[in-house]
Formats: structure tokens, sequence, C-alpha cells
């Protein structure tokens, strides 16, 4: 009877199939594939929103579960993208920004020109030149009180001409009403975003020169 191969096999069937039973001590070859897997964690398991078991689901359920753990995970993994992406964006603009800087950097200096002698500008009085290039109008301005400035003649706002008018103290765009305060060339009313591009002169031996262009954000 011990040796009855019916009776061992009914016996072996009748084993708790768990491994950490004591009965399956020494035996090999009969576990489920499916004790060897490792367990799932709580917090990986779906878990329909009315916490029914998925056979008491609807069938619209069970054909279109919503996988809550996997879809946190996928959320994650997207946060971490868009991350990436925007340090990587936000790198190589600073890189782009740099790279252009270094490159103004590397051009060559603005000519220096003649405007004219001093004796030709009267106080109170405006002329205009051509700066840095032959196609670049620009304003010569004395005020009453002697002062040399020199401005780009081309409104930032849509580069209609401005026009000094040295008593009321401002450089006025007639296209659109822009006004820049005359001492400064900074923007003071109406749609010019920045200042105009201020020229730098250099006086020497009663002659005028041009040296520079000024560009200015504020």
């Amino acid at each position: 009877m011990a040796h009855d191969p019916q009776r061992r096999f009914e016996d072996d069937l009748a084993l708790d199939p768990r491994l950490d039973t004591p009965g399956r001590e020494g035996l090999t070859g009969t576990a489920p594939a499916s004790a060897y897997a490792p367990a799932a964690e709580p917090d990986d398991v779906t878990v329909p929103p009315d916490g029914a078991p998925l056979e008491q689901q609807p069938q619209w359920r069970k054909d279109f579960p919503i996988d809550w753990p996997a879809d946190q995970l996928v959320a994650r993994r997207d946060f971490a993208k868009f991350l990436v992406l925007t340090s990587g964006a936000f790198t190589a603009g600073q890189g782009w920004i740099a790279a252009q800087d270094l490159a103004r950097r590397g051009r060559a200096a603005h000519p220096r020109a003649r405007i004219a002698a001093l004796s030709e500008v009267e106080a109170g009085s405006a002329r205009m030149f051509n700066y840095p290039g032959e196609h670049d109008p620009c304003l010569l301005i004395r005020t009453p009180e002697g002062e040399l400035l020199a401005y780009s003649q081309a409104c930032t706002h849509l580069a209609c001409a401005v026009v000094p008018r040295i008593e009321e103290g401002v450089l006025h765009c007639p296209c659109h009403a822009g006004y820049f305060d005359l001492r400064t060339g900074r923007n003071i009313a109406g749609p010019p975003p920045r200042p105009l591009p201020k020229i730098e002169l250099e006086v020497v031996d009663g002659e005028v020169y041009a040296v520079g262009v000024e560009k200015r954000t504020v």
C-alpha cells in the first residue's frame, strides 16, 4: 500500500501548494510556475473605483480597464521627460546667447568717421549724417548749452525718421506719435519699445567724429 502509485498521486494532490508548507519540504518539480513569480506590490495592483471584484464589473470596464498605477507611472515618466526637454532648451538658449555675444565681440570695431567741423554746428541746431554705413541715417544735435549729442534717426518702433524738437527737449516720430528724450535718447511716449541707438562722439582739433554705436534696451 505504501508504494501504491495511485495513492501517492492522490496524497500529492492534497498537499498545500505553497512552498513554505512543511509537507512540501524535499519535493521538487511539483510547485506551480506562478509560485516563483514575484508578488505584486499593493500599489501596483489595479483596483476599480468602486472596489468591487473584476467579475462584478460591467462589461465596458472589463473591455477598457484603467490601470491607475500604470497611469501614474506614465505621468511621472512624462513629467521627467518634460523637465529634461525644458532644461535642454534652456541650456541651448543660453549657449546661443553666449555664441552671439562672442560673435559681436569678434566683429571689427565701428569705423571712425568725420561728421563736421565743430564750428559748423551751431548751438540749438541739428544736422544729418550717415553712420556706420552709408544707409544708416543719424542726427548730430548741439543743445542750446553747447552739448553734442548724436542718435540713430530710425525710430525703434517701425524705423520712421525721427525729427528733433530741440526747444521742447524731445525727438518726435511723426508716423505713430513716438517721443524720445533729447538728452538721453530714451523712449518716453508712444509705441517705441526701446531707446534710440546712441552714436559715440569724439572732438579732435575742432572736428567732430563718430566712433561707435551704443545699442540699448532700456
